[in-house]
């Protein structure tokens, strides 16, 4: 998922910091700032220069560079490094039927109707900022069922479930689809027997589940391969840290790839800005669905 840390520091003018030191000054910040800014869209103030000082010190022991002027001038020529960087900047963060309110108006309102469209055309699903994919397990588990016999209708139907966030890790983790006891916990006993196995201390989701997600590696702010309308997207927690100006525009790009009749469903802190709002009707708690006619 695209994330930063909520965690807010106090910047301190300390200007670029002397050889041979791995303190952030103003000066590299800035420069960092710049390309998260302009690659991902994630908008860093200087209250974060601690927090940026913190993760980026790793890469410097990593590469054996001295100080974050030297970081500095290695990322803006080299495109793997800077990639790593934007990478190490964000925080996946994200836990099974995590703001459970969405999931039973998945299961209540929202299945039924996937369940009527199933019958006649493909079933399109996207968690946008995935993480390491608690989030769209949670959703395949709802359509598959609270028992083995209740997934009988994804067998008959062209249904799938797409998963993609800007880190490659967590993508990975997404495809494993292995997860600790601790992090299963929240997951209902029913579902978790039907559609987990334990395998050791962990758990792995089940064959079924997997089958029906792909996970991919995308930049939410790069072109989307995608050409099929979605029925539903889930993008929760993830546009907080943008400004309102990225908000507006992904937020408009995610109406346009919905179906007409089809969800949106966007974190508890979150809401519809710009145009995104005028083609959206509330019907939930950060819950959405898209005016038009269902196809």
């Amino acid at each position: 998922m695209i994330h930063e840390c909520a965690s807010a520091y106090r910047a301190r003018d300390t200007g670029p910091g002397p050889l041979g030191t791995t303190e952030l000054g103003r000066t590299e910040f800035a420069v960092i700032a710049r390309i998260m800014q302009s690659e991902a869209r994630i908008h860093l103030t200087e209250a974060k220069t601690t927090l940026v000082q913190s993760r980026l010190s790793r890469r410097l022991r990593d590469h054996g560079v001295p100080t974050f002027r030297d970081y500095v001038r290695m990322i803006q020529t080299d495109p793997v490094e800077r990639a790593a960087m934007i990478v190490a900047l964000t925080t996946n963060h994200t836990h099974f039927f995590r703001e459970n309110h969405h999931f039973e108006h998945l299961r209540r309102t929202t299945l039924p109707w996937l369940k009527d469209r199933a019958r006649r055309q493909p079933v399109r699903i996207w968690s946008a900022g995935c993480s390491s994919g608690e989030e769209v397990y949670t959703i395949a588990m709802c359509l598959l069922g609270q028992d083995r016999a209740s997934a009988g209708w994804l067998r008959e139907s062209d249904v799938r479930l797409l998963a993609t966030d800007l880190a490659p890790h967590v993508v990975e983790a997404t495809r494993r689809g292995v997860y600790s006891a601790e992090t299963v916990e929240p997951v209902p006993a029913a579902y978790r027997t039907a559609w987990m196995r334990q395998s050791g201390a962990n758990f792995v989701m089940a064959d079924e589940a997997r089958a029906l997600v792909a996970a991919r590696v995308l930049n939410l702010f790069d072109a989307w391969p995608m050409r099929r309308k979605y029925d539903v997207i889930f993008c929760r927690n993830v546009m907080i840290y943008f400004d309102d100006a990225a908000k507006a525009e992904l937020e408009a790009r995610f109406v346009e790839m919905l179906a007409p009749g089809g969800y949106l469903y966007i974190g508890h802190s979150e809401r519809l800005i710009g145009a995104a709002a005028r083609h959206m009707t509330g019907c939930g708690q950060t819950i959405y669905a898209k005016r038009g006619a269902d196809a």
